[in-house]
């Protein structure tokens, strides 16, 4: 039984180190995989905070719509090198350690990014924090499901993507202000530099906090007994299971899951005729591909570009930008209160079926854009709906494919192909990432509706998928996941 099953008299004896009861949450639980999550709250910030000095950078630099694409994509293939590495790196030195070093790298990008002298010098810098994002993405998730008890596990989890939209939230916020102080401008200087180096140097700060945060959590259960410290592995799971009744039948699960799977390799991911891909790893990559392909990031890395496409002003652009991502927080927190009850599918199905619905209603609304290239100009109603549209969309993917996803991810594959089947996964993801975000410019200039036509595409498709492919993992022990 997990810690969410103990029996008779043993359920009222509370933890001597806590004051919960046996199988209620442990509060160390809690403060531990926040901690965690704080990587999610960078991997959030620096993904998103290119979004406010994308014209900064085009007007300091002089480069081409073309040019644009590149450099605010230019972390997306450092993401995907950095998902690739992450579940080795973790097998071998452990979840927390490169979590460390996640940090490290976070810092040197916004250090360096903010002082970049060139474009390709700044390409770099953001490819160097794309690096730190991979790792962020893989690592939290698959540390947080491997330390938290499975009635909790979906919760827990979604502390994640939580952290991941709080992060996008600070960005537009800091943006704004920073912005503001510029006079209203991401290219006016402020204290001798551009308003936008100020934007991608702010990133240190909560990197030195989740840099020190690092320090402060435990391995992870399943590590720890892998690597042969069960001594300790005993003590984390007393601490954030709060079921010590039931200890020895964890750790007894745990190894039995364990046991011979020790190291994975990548050739444990292919069929038995090692010719193919396992069907659980083409799933993972399959939902993490879905998850990009319905267009999210767009809008939280070129919103403010969107909206002036439609003839809304730098300012106001940015404020627009704060609004989406208000409501991003609001729907993760719902998906959070709901991932644990009514189950992963159905949040899932909910979301691709509201998400095709404002695709396809922006894209309708986008027909309506006139104007010039410099000056374009959209009609009163048909810009308001475009922006009402445009904003339910945002909640539609944060109650679902936002939180749903790195929930599955962290909790879908087998033990012993766990880390690095994620590695894939989410590596997929970064690449499919790359490949909107880089063609966006160039589709928005041919068709802003086209563009988002295709999104509505994307996720029609994905219901389907859900239905059909996606096995729900709600109340399942991770050692269950066969």
């Amino acid at each position: 039984m997990t810690g969410s099953q103990a029996d008779g008299p043993n359920r009222r004896r509370p933890h001597p180190d806590s004051t919960a009861m046996p199988g209620d949450i442990a509060p160390h639980v809690i403060f531990v995989a926040a901690a965690a999550a704080l990587g999610g709250f960078l991997f959030g910030y620096d993904s998103a905070v290119i979004n406010g000095a994308v014209t900064g950078i085009r007007d300091d630099f002089g480069v081409s719509t073309g040019t644009t694409g590149f450099i605010v994509a230019a972390a997306l293939p450092g993401a995907a090198v950095g998902a690739l590495i992450a579940g080795w790196l973790a097998d071998r030195l452990g979840r927390v350690r490169v979590m460390q070093i996640g940090a490290f790298l976070f810092a040197a990008s916004g250090i360096g990014s903010m002082f970049a002298f060139s474009d390709v010098d700044l390409t770099i810098w953001r490819f160097v924090g794309g690096v730190a994002i991979g790792i962020a993405s893989v690592v939290a998730p698959a540390y947080i499901a491997e330390i938290s008890p499975p009635s909790y596990r979906g919760r827990l989890a979604s502390f994640q993507q939580l952290a991941i939209v709080l992060g996008i939230a600070c960005s537009a916020v800091i943006n704004y202000l920073i912005a503001q102080a510029a006079g209203g401008s991401n290219s006016a200087e402020l204290a001798g530099l551009s308003a936008w180096r100020w934007m991608l140097g702010a990133e240190v700060v909560p990197a030195l906090v989740y840099g020190a945060m690092a320090f402060l959590i435990p391995e992870s259960p399943r590590h720890l007994i892998a690597t042969g410290r069960e001594a300790e592995a005993r003590k984390v799971l007393a601490e954030v299971e709060n079921d010590p009744a039931h200890l020895d039948e964890r750790v007894a699960e745990i190894h039995a899951a364990m046991a011979g799977e020790v190291r994975s390799h990548a050739s444990d991911l292919l069929s038995h005729s090692r010719s193919v891909l396992l069907p659980i790893v083409w799933i993972g990559i399959a939902l993490s591909a879905f998850q990009q392909l319905v267009g999210i990031n767009v809008i939280f890395y070129y919103s403010s570009l969107l909206w002036q496409q439609v003839g809304i002003d730098t300012s106001n652009s940015l404020l627009v930008s704060m609004i989406s991502s208000v409501i991003n927080i609001l729907g993760t927190v719902i998906a959070m209160a709901l991932v644990d009850r009514i189950g992963r599918k159905p949040l899932l199905l909910i979301g691709s079926t509201g998400m095709f619905l404002t695709l396809a209603l922006c894209a309708w609304m986008f027909t309506y854009v006139g104007g010039t290239d410099d000056s374009p100009t959209m009609p009163q109603p048909q810009g308001t709906i475009a922006l009402i549209s445009a904003n339910l969309y945002v909640l539609f993917f944060a109650l679902s494919w936002g939180v749903v996803v790195w929930v599955l991810l962290g909790e879908m594959f087998p033990s012993h192909i766990r880390a690095i089947a994620l590695s894939v996964a989410a590596s997929a993801q970064w690449l499919t990432n790359w490949l909107i975000t880089v063609t966006f410019p160039s589709l928005s200039s041919w068709s802003l509706a086209g563009a988002y036509a295709l999104y509505a595409l994307a996720a029609l498709l994905s219901i389907p998928f859900v239905k059909y492919l996606i096995r729900e993992t709600k109340g399942r022990t991770l050692e269950s996941m066969g």
